[in-house]
């Protein structure tokens, strides 16, 4: 069996990524899911790499290592100690999450593994938001922000617009053009990039923030007309669990997933976000097979 899909576009989300790996774990082999192009924003981008570099089981066991002595999410402590050492403002920051999240970049994806994704991997395109012009990398945040959970929580919106309409310029890299794993980590981290949880990442000297304040479903990333698959991490009221929408086939999770976007105190919440992929991966898989998957190509049409 040939697979429908294309393309595949993988949402961010932090931790619920975790959501992702477990459907593609079953869904992949099972309809023989190999897309020509993946697009991905934030940890979406970073999941997509591990699921070419490496074994979801070896990443989750990774996690639970490196997460097995941080209790908190927030070191207020720190904040005290970072002024009282100015000479070395890195050594005991509030959020520990992005040295976490870089080590474990570095770690999962490079070495041989680096090698091997770049052999193995279909075209992967990771989106990153470029500022408004005449605003500092602090001010940009605070709109973006703004402007995304006005989206989130009154539009309610699949695909937000208030980011590009205050000027955040949407930019997308490749990782077939990264050099060395260097390079690709600088590239996911400033897709990924939402202070104070990370610090601004810059590329070609210049600040970037997370791909999501221009969409955190990065459609606009892959071309319009193949048959798409769009791997969703967060539930949208109102909306089946797969649907279809301009075209494209959608699916998001069952129900809420148990891990949050940056807790990174909670191993065992990512493992079961984890199995719930794969559980409703095994429902995809079970419809495709079936036949009872209605996959738009190129219109819109709802299926259940």
């Amino acid at each position: 069996m040939t697979t429908a899909f294309e393309q595949v576009v993988f949402a961010g989300g932090g931790n619920r990524c975790w959501w992702q790996a477990g459907f593609w774990d079953v869904v992949a082999p099972a309809i023989d899911l190999r897309p020509r192009v993946i697009a991905g924003v934030s940890a979406g981008a970073a999941t997509a790499c591990m699921l070419y570099a490496n074994d979801s089981r070896w990443t989750m066991d990774y996690y639970r290592d490196a997460l097995k002595h941080n209790r908190r999410n927030a070191y207020w402590g720190n904040l005290l100690r970072r002024a009282n050492d100015p000479a070395n403002p890195h050594a005991a920051r509030v959020f520990p999450h992005a040295a976490i999240y870089r080590k474990a970049l570095t770690d999962i994806l490079g070495g041989a593994r680096f090698d091997k994704l770049k052999a193995d991997a279909p075209e992967i395109r990771i989106l990153f938001a470029r500022l408004p012009r005449g605003l500092g990398p602090h001010a940009a945040l605070a709109v973006g922000i703004v402007a995304y959970n006005l989206e989130k929580y009154w539009r309610r919106s699949l695909h937000p617009t208030f980011g590009q309409r205050l000027g955040f310029a949407p930019e997308v890299a490749r990782l077939q053009d990264c050099d060395d794993i260097d390079d690709l980590v600088s590239l996911i981290t400033a897709s990924s990039c939402t202070p104070p949880f990370t610090p601004i990442e810059h590329r070609g000297g210049r600040p970037t923030l997370d791909g999501g304040m221009v969409d955190n479903v990065p459609v606009s990333a892959v071309e319009v007309g193949p048959t798409t698959l769009v791997l969703l991490t967060r539930r949208y009221p109102g909306r089946a669990e797969i649907f279809s929408h301009q075209g494209r086939l959608y699916v998001q999770p069952s129900q809420k997933v148990a891990v949050s976007a940056w807790d990174y105190t909670d191993p065992p919440a990512m493992q079961a976000t984890y199995d719930q992929g794969r559980r409703d991966g095994e429902r995809f898989a079970d419809a495709y097979r079936r036949g009872a998957l209605a996959i738009p190509v190129g219109r819109s049409s709802m299926v259940g």
